[in-house]
This record gives C-alpha cells, structure tokens and sequence, in this order.
C-alpha cells in the first residue's frame, strides 16, 4: 500500500502476533466482574446526570465487548456484508486469542464466511495506552479471503491513527463499510472524516451526540441514525468491566426497530403534567418518552426519543444545534427541537 505523498511505505517484519484462524476458539474471558450496581433511583441519579457524565468522559480507552458486537451486527441482513471489504480503522489489532484482539476483528474473522466478505482491513494505533498488548508500532492486518492467513503490515513511520494519511487512503479507496468504536474524545474529528467519505459505517459512540451541536446536523440531514442497541459496558486496559454511555450508529437500513415500542405518542392533553414542562421561552418539553400526537409547534426532547427511533416515525429535527432550556433563569440539561412532519 502506498502513501497519500508518493513515497514508498517501508515493509518491517512483523512478530509476536499469530494469525488467529477462523477455527481457533474463543479464549475464555478474564474479565473482573463489578459488584452489583444499584439502579439509578437507588443511587440519586437520574437519566439527566448520566448523560451530563457521559458528556464528561475524559480517559475513553476501552475495549468494546464481543458480545455486544454480536447483538448488534447480528441484527442486519446478512446480505449487507456480501463481496464487501470491511474496515476496522481504530486500534482494531489481531493477535493470538480473544484477549489480544478487537472484538470488531475477532467478530469479522470468525464469521468472514458467513458474511462472504471480500476483505477485511484492521488497523493497531500506536497510542500511549497499549490495550491489546501488541507493542507501540502501528500496523494494519489484511485478511483477503476465508482461507487466506492474514497478513500484518508494520510501515515505517505509521501510527495506525484513523486520520493517518495511508488510514485515509484506505477509508477513501479501498473500505466499504467501516465498522468499529472510535474514541470518544476524538468522535467529532472521526465523524467528519467518516461520514465525509461517503461509506457505509456501523460505529459504536456517546450517546449525547444526538444532542450536540457538532453531530446534530449529521442527524437532521439523514447522514447518520441510531443503531439497534445501546452499548453501555466496556472493558478497560486493567481488564475491569467500566460504564459509559454509548449507543450504535449507522447508516444501514434498519428494520423493525424494538425501541420505538417504548415511545408513547398520545395527544398533549393524555400526557401526564409531571413529565410536561413549559421553558421561560415557552417552548414546549417532554420526557418518558412521550410525544405529543397532534402539537404542530415545535418542541424540546432528551437524546432518548432520537435513540428510540422517533424520527422515523413521523417526526424531524428542525435546528442543527442544541437547545438550552431555561426555566426560572437556570438553564438546564441540552435537548433538541423535533416536530411532527407536515402532512
């Protein structure tokens, strides 16, 4: 592969990193599991505060989970993936066992039959933190066919960062769908170079985007929608299960989503009065996820509803920016401004 400037990428020879083959097993996991953790009520928090702490995640080197790589991916018509070239291009390594190797990679490798995928392409970051214990060079794994032993790359001055000019040349002219979880303190830069592309993607990120300013226009212009599932458990680089607020995103067709069952679209009047608020503006807001059936104006919700598949249901995003409510001249959590479509 060559680089964006003309130069002769330089091939080192790579060690210490066996092939994992679609027949190896998975290792038997090691995580340490948490002491039960009380609900929210219990603690004195509220959906509000998670968001507020989900918005405040500093050190996000975590390791998504198999498992919910698998609920996830599993929900999609196979033939989405068929003759495609998949691109794992956020410290996605592949090493030995499953302790050692993305979840995204370990889930592509080991179903890349049943997908009949065309290739797969995993990137190593050589960030400070080393989460997969594969050293502090760069590198990118090609895997070109389910018989075919993958090969590792390890190219003179590559980071394996997405935004490394070879990572872009990849996204640009070789992915077809990208398919992997960002670090969350870099998503807006990630998401611009993501959906810019013009690739099909499936990518794991905080769920209070939906309410930010950075990603909002993505949503109201139909680049980018809510995924099936949330993802809200992750391991961190001690091997300890972490929360932190996450949700799929997409632009993969979707199909019978679950959550919109948890909406409750109901005339105004049928809402109860403790989960309807009038800002200082008098902008209407809602929570529980209700939705106002028959209010023409437009109205403030939480991330919640867009996560639940509100706006496929009638409904749109008119601003491409939050809204701060204020009631009584405190201003309170973000929300978005929605309203019913006309006709």
């Amino acid at each position: 592969m060559g680089c964006d400037d003309g130069t002769v990428a330089m091939l080192l020879p790579y060690q210490g990193h066996p092939e994992i083959t679609d027949e190896t097993p998975r290792a038997k996991s090691i995580v340490k599991e948490p002491k039960t953790t009380p609900a929210l009520r219990e603690r004195g928090m509220t959906f509000q505060s998670v968001m507020n702490r989900a918005q405040r995640v500093e050190y996000d080197e975590f390791y998504t989970r198999y498992e919910d790589v698998e609920k996830e991916l599993s929900m999609y018509d196979k033939r989405v993936w068929e003759n495609k070239t998949v691109f794992c291009n956020c410290d996605d390594a592949v090493g030995k066992d499953e302790n050692t190797t993305s979840a995204f990679a370990l889930y592509f490798i080991k179903n890349f039959q049943a997908l009949k995928l065309k290739k797969l392409i995993c990137t190593h970051y050589s960030g400070q933190i080393d989460l997969f214990g594969q050293g502090a060079a760069g590198y990118i794994y090609t895997k070109t066919g389910f018989k075919a032993i993958g090969k590792y790359e390890r190219l003179k001055d590559y980071n394996g960062s997405f935004d490394h000019p070879l990572s872009v040349e990849i996204l640009e002219n070789e992915a077809d769908i990208v398919c992997t979880n960002p670090s969350f303190s870099r998503a807006v830069d990630y998401w611009k170079l993501l959906i810019g592309s013009g690739k099909k993607f499936l990518i794991i990120s905080n769920i209070s985007n939906i309410v930010t300013k950075s990603y909002i226009g993505f949503f109201k212009n139909g680049k980018v929608w809510p995924g099936y599932n949330r993802v809200d458990n992750y391991i961190n680089p001690k091997r300890e299960l972490v929360r932190a607020a996450g949700s799929w995103y997409t632009n993969l067709k979707i199909e019978n989503r679950d959550r919109c069952g948890l909406l409750k679209i109901v005339p105004l009047k049928q809402i109860p009065d403790k989960y309807i608020k009038y800002d200082d503006s008098g902008m209407l807001l809602v929570d529980q996820g209700f939705i106002p059936s028959d209010y023409k104006n437009p109205f403030g919700v939480s991330a919640r509803p867009i996560l639940n598949g509100v706006l496929e249901l009638g409904y749109e995003l008119i601003e491409a920016g939050e809204y701060y409510p204020y009631i009584e001249g405190q201003k309170k959590f973000a929300r978005v401004l929605i309203r019913k479509r006309a006709g």
